[in-house]
């Protein structure tokens, strides 16, 4: 099977620009490469993409967005905060053993005990409350009531189901040989080059109708049209604004618009001086002109962000005031700080085009109030590294929601424990803060949910950690005779039901 997969990859990917266009193989051109495929150890969009095809949660969000059991068959809530799980029986994991309660135990243990980059979704579960009742029955118990349990149980994180006697035999190596039970398996990855899966042809489930998949990290949104143009991908995700005429005119392409979860900030390091000064945040706040910002760099793509929430989430604030642009306020901001001669920043930035648009924008909006900047632009995984230790001043970040609640808009980038684990990249520590995220996951009344995120939205606004430049809406190409491709809200793609007509 690897001689024959190894074959195909040399026949459709001869040359970029040859045409190859094999129906039992799809090229994908992504973004981002992925940093490690074990689901507890990342949780970065690049490497979630690449598990969602590998691995198989226990809960799914539908086509219509109802959250509906997947691995679970069934589900029942009982008393004294604790949920029953069903299995699907019959359901194997790559390495031929069959999935088990055992399994389960395993993954949520591990993920609670090792699961840094998870941490916020499963939290709550008390490891001393996850009971075994027989090979495909088990029950979970969480710590405090939790109306974001359930939703949580569809996280390609903390709820995607592991293959213990997998995971042990890997080792350390285990996020380079991930074992799942999804509609693809793992065969090879060349960091910087291409990952390579091929169809799990036991799958539980509907089985993928495209044999092998290739997915190529390519980092400049223009190759990636180009590339999708000349026939050296199929498909390619995150077209940038300026190439969507092109694609929108060439009669072999076609183009998929959708409205997603991403929230796209400047982001402030609160830690660091002067921006632990909430008077210098504001006034880098109101230096910014984000309406501008975003038709110079969006150009009517998505639209410009009111809260840290998106409006594809439920509790989205709908009546927040829009973004206040003031530069002369901010001078005076400057000056009451102590800073009316200026200082300099450092503004990070990856390698994404309109990440860079933005933050040049922004450089030259900060200039008129008198700080001077200077940008750097850094190869994701590093400027990850940089994010998690807190080593700029402004960066270009992005969140995309992983299940259809606000918990998860919030939890990770803005509570305060999330520092430790590697999110919470503002570095934002404020009690109020903490405590509505708090209770806004504890609180299952829904009318009192939506009192509790609407306050949260004014505080987060109120400290001034962000300045929201987007709420996105991807922009997917792809051949015209490619079909079946879709990607959720969530920005999560489904490889498994694409074809070639």
């Amino acid at each position: 099977m690897k001689k024959v997969l190894a074959l195909a990859f040399t026949i459709v990917c001869i040359a970029a620009g040859t045409a190859f266009a094999a129906s039992d193989t799809l090229i994908v051109g992504y973004e981002y490469d992925a940093t490690n495929f074990d689901p507890h150890q990342t949780s970065d969009i690049g490497s979630q993409n690449i598990m969602v095809q590998i691995y198989d949660p226990l809960m799914k969000v539908n086509e219509k967005g109802e959250l509906v059991p997947h691995l679970a068959e069934r589900v029942e809530e009982l008393a004294n905060l604790t949920y029953k799980f069903t299995l699907r029986k019959g359901v194997k994991f790559h390495n031929g053993e069959t999935l088990k309660a055992s399994d389960v135990k395993f993954t949520f243990l591990r993920a609670i005990n090792e699961g840094k980059a998870i941490n916020y979704v499963v939290s709550n579960i008390d490891p001393d409350g996850i009971t075994i009742i027989d090979d495909y029955t088990f029950t979970v118990k969480i710590k405090q009531p939790d109306a974001s349990f359930l939703a949580y149980m569809a996280h390609y994180g903390g709820a995607c189901i592991l293959s213990e006697k997998a995971v042990k035999a890997a080792g350390a190596d285990y996020g380079v040989r991930p074992v799942g039970t999804g509609p693809y398996r793992f065969v090879s990855w060349t960091k910087g080059d291409k990952i390579v899966l091929e169809r799990n042809d036991d799958y539980w489930g509907e089985k993928a109708k495209i044999k092998n998949v290739v997915v190529r990290p390519i980092t400049e949104a223009t190759n990636r049209t180009i590339e999708l143009e000349t026939g050296g991908v199929d498909l390619a995700f995150s077209i940038q604004p300026l190439d969507l005429g092109r694609i929108e005119g060439n009669p072999k392409l076609k183009i998929l618009r959708n409205k997603d979860t991403g929230v796209y900030t400047i982001g402030m390091n609160t830690e660091r001086k002067p921006l632990n000064d909430i008077r210098v945040r504001q006034a880098i706040s109101l230096a910014i002109d984000a309406a501008a910002l975003n038709k110079a760099v969006y150009r009517g793509i998505g639209s410009v962000g009111r809260t840290v929430i998106p409006p594809t989430i439920p509790y989205y604030d709908t009546t927040a005031p829009e973004h206040e642009y003031d530069p002369e306020r901010a001078k005076k901001l400057l000056d009451e700080a102590g800073y009316a001669d200026g200082f300099k920043l450092i503004l990070v930035s990856n390698e994404n085009k309109e990440r860079i648009d933005t933050m040049t924008i922004a450089q030259n909006m900060l200039k008129k109030i008198g700080i001077d900047s200077e940008i750097q632009v850094i190869e994701w995984g590093v400027y990850l590294d940089k994010l998690v230790q807190g080593d700029y001043d402004l960066c270009t970040g992005g969140w995309s929601c992983s299940i259809f609640d606000p918990d998860e808009a919030v939890y990770g980038q803005y509570h305060s424990s999330e520092i430790d684990n590697g999110y919470n990249w503002v570095r934002l520590r404020d009690e109020q803060t903490d405590k509505l995220i708090e209770d806004g996951r504890s609180n299952t009344d829904q009318a009192k949910r939506a009192e509790i995120y609407k306050a949260l939205q004014l505080r987060i606004r109120e400290l001034y950690p962000v300045v929201v430049t987007q709420v996105g809406e991807e922009l997917i190409g792809m051949k015209a005779n490619l079909k079946g491709v879709s990607q959720n809200a969530l920005q999560i793609f489904d490889l498994a039901e694409a074809y070639f007509e």
